[in-house]
């Protein structure tokens, strides 16, 4: 099935959808369950006794002050001929995982009250038609990267690209978020989703229900991987699944789960050997939290969401750390780490996208901080808000986080940052953002 027919069902036959997305959450945890490695106790995840999930609540004053600093970021970083927003600040360049971080900032600004609806309709408007007209990477999906200003193609780095550099599905299941939302929630700009989506083709991404990301090499030849791993994998086949593709296999959490012990907390871990599969098992926060502030979580994730989330509260509570790891950029080089509550086997490991240590810019994230405490409102999660509260510029928007080491902030400003600052307090407000009908 296509995006444009999955497209068109939702929005013709929402009963008959509603009902199948809940029916699919009863069978996508009993087949979880069922076909995950039931040779092991690890298949099966009992509930914490302690997971409580805090309700929403209304905003306090500086809840909605914290909001407005985090919408400076988007004011500041919108190109206006293109309507898309620079991934950090100043910097004219964005990925879909940005862009999607922008569209969920929009989506929760209007609910929130910062714009009011003629802004948030052109803002949409502007950058769904933008999104229409991206050259793709062989033809097929959207590039990992775009100049937000020229709209070309380029590197990691910024540099022009006439080939491209290959497609994220993980990226790309994040963007579909927001056209979900729209879809479901926003009918006006249902069209402009299905004129973005008309020209994808979904084929070479999703092979027999797993995710697969293209990359080139360097002969320059494409090259074809699973990609994903514990907590992302099935964040981002959660949307292709609201669009009616198949991600059966992406989807279920069970199939490599392995439990870690870190600080007495059992935490879900992915099996797949990195040195193995040439991709890194990371373990942080942003999946988890995405995963319950847009969808609400299922059976599982609940469970390992509040098991990452507890094994950073106990390095607190054993060590006076202050923790909520996730990944983010900073402002030095490497310009982006990876700081995880376990990955290639070590855990509290801190590393660069290549794998190299980087243990010296071990951060607490703003944006895992603010998460946590939206969806727990504990102690713990006081204690980080009140920490992170401080890390922002009110003209510029919401630093990245605080580095451990030296205790100074890493001042990296971010789209990402402050996208998820504004979801986290529109969920918050209202509870999960992806909802099926009005």
């Amino acid at each position: 099935m296509s995006f444009k027919q999955g497209l068109v069902r939702a929005r013709s036959h929402i009963i008959f959808l509603a009902g199948l997305v809940t029916a699919f959450g009863l069978v996508g945890w009993l087949e979880g369950i069922s076909m995950g490695n039931t040779n092991t106790p690890e298949a099966i995840i009992e509930a914490s006794p302690d997971l409580k999930i805090a309700p929403t609540r209304p905003l306090t004053t500086q809840e909605l002050e914290w909001a407005h600093t985090a919408w400076k970021y988007f004011q500041n970083n919108t190109i206006p001929a293109t309507g898309l927003v620079n991934s950090v600040d100043n910097y004219n360049a964005s990925t879909l995982w940005d862009t999607s971080s922008y569209l969920m900032a929009v989506i929760s600004a209007q609910r929130l009250g910062i714009i009011d609806q003629t802004e948030f309709d052109a803002r949409i408007f502007k950058v769904l038609d933008t999104l229409a007209k991206l050259p793709l990477f062989e033809g097929k999906l959207p590039n990992k990267s775009y100049n937000t200003i020229s709209l070309q193609m380029v590197d990691y780095t910024n540099q022009p690209s006439e080939k491209g550099i290959g497609w994220s599905a993980i990226d790309i299941g994040r963007v579909l978020v927001p056209f979900n939302v729209l879809a479901w929630n926003y009918p006006q700009h249902t069209a402009a989703v299905k004129r973005v989506l008309a020209s994808w083709n979904t084929s070479p991404m999703l092979v027999e229900g797993v995710l697969h990301g293209a990359a080139v090499n360097d002969a320059g030849a494409t090259q074809y991987l699973q990609e994903g791993r514990l907590g992302y994998e099935e964040y981002a086949a959660k949307s292709f699944n609201l669009m009616g593709l198949d991600v059966s296999n992406s989807l279920r959490y069970t199939d490599f789960l392995k439990f870690v012990d870190i600080d007495g907390v059992s935490v879900g871990t992915d099996s797949r050997d990195p040195q193995q599969y040439d991709a890194h098992n990371y373990v942080v926060s942003e999946p988890y939290i995405l995963d319950g502030i847009e969808f609400g979580w299922d059976h599982i994730s609940q469970e390992l969401a509040w098991r990452v989330y507890k094994a950073q509260e106990k390095r607190f509570a054993d060590t006076g750390i202050l923790t909520a790891v996730s990944e983010d950029n900073i402002d030095q080089p490497p310009h982006f780490v990876y700081n995880t509550v376990f990955t290639d086997g070590k855990v509290w490991n801190a590393i660069t996208e290549t794998g190299e240590d980087a243990s010296q810019f071990k951060t607490l994230s703003t944006k895992a901080a603010f998460g946590w405490h939206a969806l727990y409102e504990t102690d713990y999660t006081r204690k980080l808000v009140e920490k992170a509260a401080t890390l922002a510029d009110p003209a510029r928007g919401w630093y990245s986080g605080l580095y451990e080491v030296s205790g100074e902030p890493n001042k990296a400003i971010t789209a990402n940052t402050n996208g998820i600052m504004l979801e986290t307090l529109a969920y918050k407000q209202s509870g999960k953002l992806m909802k099926l009908g009005k």
